[in-house]
């Protein structure tokens, strides 16, 4: 598996992206941090759209003045690899 997925900033932003199609960074930004219930740096976290963006995972285009991002087809492949390792992981207990 590559090395995107160590980070779990990168996979709930997945998780998102695949519950709802698309989403503003904003919107992302405002769900992770509500979830984590702590601020999220914003260089940090439109650094790391910005890299997943660059490693051909997640797409983006503009609608008005906001950034629109959605999981390409490589994305959504390497969420599936990942939810089914842990199906696995967890049919070991």
């Amino acid at each position: 598996m590559t090395k995107w997925l160590r980070s779990g900033r990168r996979r709930d932003i997945c998780y998102l992206l695949a519950a709802e199609g698309e989403r503003r960074g904003q919107q992302l930004k405002s769900d992770l941090e509500s979830h984590y219930d702590e601020r999220l740096e914003p260089s940090s976290f439109y650094g790391t759209l910005s890299a997943m963006v660059e490693a051909g995972l997640v797409e983006t285009k503009t609608e008005g003045l906001a950034d629109v991002y959605s999981l390409t087809a490589a994305g959504e492949d390497r969420l599936e690899e990942h939810v089914r390792w842990i199906e696995v992981c967890l049919e070991g207990e």
